[in-house]
């Protein structure tokens, strides 16, 4: 509970959770898309300045975002693999045929010993019925921390993983990558949209997005 007095509060937007003097809903860029987007979000991100996940959820109308490290079983099951009821101004989305996780292959660590995802292809995405709903799960966290998330929670170990591919330099530069290869969630997402969703031209919004808001935080630290 913030016991602050209320001349003391900093207003908030209610969209992108930012303070008001800090909202970055001017530099959303609204894609159409088909995939359904499930942004899961360690709660040391939900709170970051400097994080992506956030501008993403609200860029992708069939996105949904959950904070935590650990959910309960029926709890994450129903995020997975459930239809996702009406929320805000989020319209309904049906029950995924499809269920993947972006991560990508990780070599064996003894202290976080992880399952063998099941195995699949992007040619299985052929095999789907047509207008099939397909639900990409996205770790909105540090490296070390998405894999705290991946070891916790079993039911995500157990989907099918997309690999990224052909994967471009980071063009997030206000905020530091720990090792080569490395993007920002809203860049991670974008590519593996792009790998399911090849013919969207729509898709590129999200990077004149993460143009805009680099672009907003650095006229913010302008004298």
């Amino acid at each position: 509970m913030n016991t602050a007095p209320p001349s003391t509060r900093r207003a908030q937007c209610p969209d992108c959770l930012r303070p008001a003097s800090a909202c970055i809903c001017a530099c959303v860029q609204t894609v159409a898309h088909a995939t359904q987007v499930l942004l899961l979000q360690h709660p040391l991100e939900v709170q970051h300045p400097k994080g992506t996940a956030r501008l993403l959820h609200l860029c992708l109308p069939h996105s949904r975002m959950a904070q935590g490290e650990c959910w309960p079983t029926d709890s994450l099951q129903a995020l997975l693999q459930n239809a996702w009821p009406a929320a805000g101004d989020r319209q309904a989305e049906p029950a995924p045929a499809l269920t993947l996780l972006l991560y990508p292959p990780s070599p064996p660590d003894p202290a976080l010993p992880l399952l063998e995802p099941p195995p699949w292809d992007m040619a299985d995405l052929a095999a789907l019925p047509a207008g099939a709903a397909l639900r990409l799960v996205v770790l909105d966290g540090t490296w070390r921390k998405s894999r705290k998330m991946l070891y916790r929670n079993p039911a995500l170990q157990q989907l099918p993983r997309l690999p990224l591919r052909e994967l471009p330099a980071s063009r997030y530069a206000i905020r530091k990558a720990h090792k080569p290869g490395q993007l920002s969630t809203l860049e991670a997402s974008w590519a593996a949209l792009r790998q399911l969703e090849p013919a969207n031209p729509t898709l590129d919004g999200l990077l004149q997005a993460m143009a805009a808001i680099q672009d907003h935080y650095r006229a913010q630290l302008t004298p």
